[in-house]
């Protein structure tokens, strides 16, 4: 593993030093540090960097400081080695020495593509790689909002064209933000201590900043004419020299006076467009308290990075003038008069404010007020602060708002005979100005408005007079009627922009169970429904719900997202469903597309809990071609297959009639460009469901991706859906698309947590639940080739040789199922080789997301060991191991720290050190990654969470490698439970006595034990 790491260099602005430290490399033995700065002995060569990086640089040498011990450098917090074979650290006290390290010169704004591209299981970024990550990531963004300006800089003997970031408002807070958070490892390069501190590293992030900006806009500009040929006449040269070493050769090839004439044009320009001091002027607009009384336009200055702190105009001019504001600038008042001029060009009626000797305000009419509203945006564009009254954004929206009625309730209605998108309601029209319904009277009135603000109910609002009057035709041509739920649903779908209308829906609400569902409240006043007779489960309360939730948009024909916690029993809620919809009716079969670790849990869960269901699996060589599809379905209510096979055989399952398409882990589709997620959007049915927990993982396109399965269409093409609530929720943090985006998902998504108290206060203390894994093709090949060499040697063994052959056997192969490294002991790689670990890779990855902590328990020391820097890279997060080396105090400061909740989030522990006499009941889940044969033992550390002290339920995994000699144990345990402690109470002693057709049996290898 490397801890990637870079610095500063000084060859050039915007060149970084990259170097690394490598876990699996060998420590030289370093010389004495001290003054003279020694070899670092853990940094990888130039060589290898390049090549595990896959960037060109240069190769060089640096010398950086470090945080270090007499004799070593202290290891880089990124850097976590085997527990298990790291020595003790270095004695003595740590300070600042120098090292010399191997690194490759690079250009900052290709950092980004080499750490993306870069194996995260064998390179972790530190802090000085991420926080350039940050700053390219600033200028990516600014150069795609066009918010650059070019400059000309000295360099060497001559000029050269640059483009420069325009840091204006939000812009410059985030620049403040970056400057403030700039890691001292950055500049570690300077030899000096003193020199870590202060306007070093503000030019250093300004030299990142600079030279990634330019190099991103040249890369977009390349090759590209700034103006037509021939454009500049011959004394002009010098703009077209500017123009063409904007595009090409930075060198600008002109007469030097004219060149400075043009840097001091450029300065200007710059100095107009952005504003990058320390503070600028905002204008801050209060309202009239009367109709015939003047508005107030407010001067202040305002911290750039810090939009809080505010001094009024007054002050500005005053004598005194606070130690805050002198600590900002020394000359306060040129900077607001500076800013009004500049703002006067936006904002023309400032011109009378500048002709008074101390302006600190200006008083406006009410359509003056309206022209600095509307021009408040370009204000703020052109950097300075914008303080409006809280009602301007909201009361903007003018609108139709739909009031429904329904007869009866969603629990009432659950209970008659048919429903569906035909049946009638009945509605009617409003128009509404924000919050506040207008009455006809009041929507007269300001229809006939000569100005665009007025008081309506005692409080200023902005009218806009086009959808007032395409509001006022709309509720005179149907204002009140009947229509379909179908068309209901269909309105609150519309984008805010309706063409057909004139005039945007902006609320939809009413009584009655149509109602109900569009607000969300469906899941709590539908009456809790009951499985048929012969289901195999008692469902909890909040498992009702959701079964009566599924079964209500069944009826409607709308698709579901069953977006539950994990662990609060999706699985049992959509049996339930299919056992409902199938009672006493003759259905066309469901098809259930799942990940293949889970082909087998499906498949049992069925049997379990529906043995009625008649269950069928589409998956393998030997699964039916697309002749014999239909025919190999044909009686069969539930279809099982795998996201690989229904996007191969995409084309035969399209073919045939569904009644309904499910997804298991419906985040496998939230790529919506991804092959397998068109191939399963295009599967028809009559009815779909998306099964996940974590809905939205990453981008707000992962939930359109769900719900356009879902409800093809509902949140309309994923170009829009970017454009009206991707873009403004995930870069602007708009709350109100956000509220517009949930208003429209809110019916047709079910998500309860285990912190809610109306599911937390039901379920029980333990849950437990097998998590049935599968072989890699590599484990599998491993699986077989000690089955063979077992039973070639078995038969001509016995007695304690014969015994101790078996049980060596059953230990390798429960090494194999965990991991062929285990196996093989050969250091080998860790990521993309198991089963089991992609399994646990999953389950971890939702308890961290919901901030939970997990004990994950094994039988073997060495391959806690394997996993501890595997999933601290993964997760980028730390990983704790107790295992029987682990010494007391160590021990002791792990489990202090787990439990007071600032330590490791996931900890491993060996089965027998972890076994007893340890209380973690910070964690709520509790994993067994290789089963121990006498069910006791695992009891005993399951109660290391799941004991006195513990607030919350406890999930309990235990991994199976289904088709393997685990699962087969297993149910071995699982039949015989009345003489369980009897027969397997000695552990795994008794498989040695078995014959060897019975050995065979056990141990061979079926066919769904690889995944696809």
């Amino acid at each position: 593993m490397l801890a990637l790491h870079c610095l500063a260099a000084d060859s050039a602005p915007g060149e970084l030093a990259l170097w690394a430290e490598d876990s699996d490399l060998p420590a030289r033995r370093p010389g004495r540090a001290g003054r003279s700065a020694t070899d670092h002995p853990y940094a990888a060569p130039a060589e290898e960097l390049a090549r595990r990086l896959g960037v060109a640089g240069t190769p060089t040498r640096v010398r950086v400081l470090l945080p270090s011990y007499p004799s070593a450098p202290v290891a880089s917090p990124e850097l976590v080695r085997d527990p298990l074979t790291a020595g003790p650290p270095p004695r003595g006290s740590v300070r600042l020495q120098p090292w010399l390290v191997p690194a490759l010169l690079v250009r900052a704004h290709s950092l980004p593509e080499a750490v993306g591209g870069a194996d995260a299981e064998d390179i972790r970024p530190g802090a000085a790689v991420r926080f350039v990550v940050r700053v390219v990531a600033l200028a990516e963004d600014l150069v795609a909002r066009g918010r650059v300006l070019p400059a000309l800089v000295a360099e060497g003997d001559g000029h050269a064209a640059r483009w420069r970031p325009a840091l204006t408002g939000a812009d410059s807070a985030r620049y403040a933000r970056l400057r403030d958070a700039l890691p001292p490892v950055l500049r570690a390069e300077q030899v000096d201590p003193a020199l870590l501190e202060g306007r070093v590293g503000e030019d250093v992030l300004r030299g990142l900043l600079d030279a990634a900006v330019d190099a991103l806009v040249r890369a977009r500009v390349s090759g590209t004419a700034l103006a037509p040929p021939g454009r500049f006449a011959a004394a002009d040269a010098a703009a077209g020299a500017l123009l063409r070493a904007l595009v090409d050769d930075p060198a600008v090839h002109a007469g030097p006076e004219r060149v400075r004439t043009l840097s001091r044009q450029l300065a200007s320009w710059a100095a107009g467009a952005a504003h990058e001091g320390p503070v600028r002027a905002c204008f801050r607009l209060r309202p009239a308290e009367e109709p015939d009384e003047p508005w107030r336009l407010e001067f202040l200055l305002q911290a750039a990075d810090d939009p809080s702190v505010l001094v009024p105009a007054q002050q500005v001019w005053s004598g005194d003038r606070g130690e805050v504001l002198r600590r900002w600038v020394a000359r306060p008042q040129e900077v607001l008069l500076a800013d009004l001029g500049r703002a006067a060009r936006v904002l023309p009626a400032l011109d009378t404010a500048l002709r008074e000797r101390h302006p600190v305000g200006l008083e406006l009419d009410t359509a003056g007020a309206h022209d600095v509203l509307v021009r408040a945006a370009a204000l703020d564009q052109a950097g300075f602060g914008v303080l409006l009254p809280s009602w301007w954004k909201a009361s903007n929206e003018v609108g139709l708002r739909l009031t429904t009625t329904s007869r009866g309730t969603a629990g009432t209605v659950s209970r008659t005979s048919v429903l569906g998108r035909d049946e009638l309601v009945d509605y009617r029209w409003d128009v509404a100005l924000g919050e506040l319904t207008l009455t006809e009277e009041e929507l007269r009135e300001l229809a006939a408005a000569k100005v665009p603000l007025v008081r309506v109910r005692g409080r200023w609002v902005h009218v806009d007079q086009r959808r007032i009057a395409a509001g006022l035709a709309y509720l005179e041509r149907a204002g009140t009627g009947r229509m379909a739920v179908g068309e209901v649903l269909e309105i609150a779908g519309l984008p805010a922009e309706d063409d057909e209308r004139g005039i945007p829906v902006v609320g939809i609400g009413g009584t009655g169970w149509v109602a109900d569902l569009l607000a969300g409240r469906v899941d709590s006043t539908l009456e809790p429904m009951d499985p048929p007779a012969g289901f195999g489960a008692v469902l909890r309360p909040y498992q009702r719900r959701g079964l009566a939730w599924l079964a209500f948009l069944d009826g409607l024909g709308l698709g579901a997202c069953l977006a539950d916690d994990m662990g609060l029993g999706k699985t049992v809620q959509l049996l339930a469903l299919e056992a409902h919809n199938r009672h006493g009716r003759q259905r066309p079969p469901t098809l259930l597309i799942c990940p293949m670790s889970l082909v087998g849990t499906w498949l049992r869960e069925a049997q379990r809990f529906t043995p009625g269901l008649r269950a069928h699996v589409h998956h393998g060589a030997e699964r039916a071609g697309a002749d014999e599809l239909a025919a190999a379905v044909a009686g069969h209510d539930l279809v099982i297959t795998t996201y690989a096979t229904a996007t191969r055989d995409a084309a035969a399952l399209a073919e045939l009639t569904w009644d309904r398409v499910v997804l298991d882990e419906a985040q496998n589709i939230k790529n919506s460009a991804a092959r397998q997620s068109q191939a399963v959007r295009g599967l028809p049915a009559r009815h779909r469901i998306a099964l996940t927990g974590t809905p939205v993982e990453n981008r707000l396109a992962e939930l359109w991706s769900v719900m356009d399965f879902a409800n093809p269409g509902l949140l309309g093409p994923l170009a829009r859906f970017r454009a009206r609530f991707a873009v403004p929720v995930e870069r602007h943090g708009d709350e109100d698309a956000a509220a517009r985006l949930r208003r429209i998902t809110r019916p047709f998504i079910l998500r309860r947590v285990k912190t809610d108290p109306t599911v937390i206060d039901d379920l029980p203390d333990k849950l437990e639940m097998k998590q049935l894994c599968t072989l890699t093709a590599e484990q599998a090949s491993l699986y077989r080739a000690v089955v063979d060499d077992m039973l070639a040697k078995v038969d001509d063994s016995e007695g304690i040789q014969r015994k101790g052959l078996v049980l060596a056997t059953m230990t390798k192969l429960k090494q194999v199922c965990n991991h062929p490294a285990q196996f093989l002991g050969d250091g080998s790689r860790v990521a993309g080789r198991s089963g089991k670990l992609a399994r646990l890779e999953e389950v971890l990855e939702q308890v961290l997301a919901d901030g939970d902590r997990a004990l994950c328990f094994t039988q073997f020391a060495a391959f806690g060991g394997m996993l501890v820097p595997h999933l601290a890279a993964r997760f980028d997060t730390e990983v704790g191991f107790l295992h029987g080396g682990t010494p007391k105090k160590q021990r002791d400061r792990i489990v202090e720290r787990f439990q007071a909740g600032d330590g490791p989030p996931v900890l491993l522990l060996s089965l027998k050190a972890g076994g007893t006499g340890l209380t973690l009941t910070a964690a709520n889940h509790v994993v067994h990654l290789d089963r121990w044969w006498n069910p006791a033992v695992e009891d005993q550390a399951t109660d290391r969470a799941f004991r006195i002290g513990q607030r919350r339920a406890v999930q309990v995994r235990k991994f199976v490698c289904v088709g393997t000699l685990e699962e087969r144990i297993e149910e071995m345990i699982e039949q015989k439970k009345a003489l369980a402690q009897l027969v397997v109470g000695a552990g795994e002693g008794w498989l040695g006595a078995l014959s060897t057709d019975e050995l065979r049996e056990l141990v061979s290898l079926s066919e769904e034990a690889v995944g696809g």
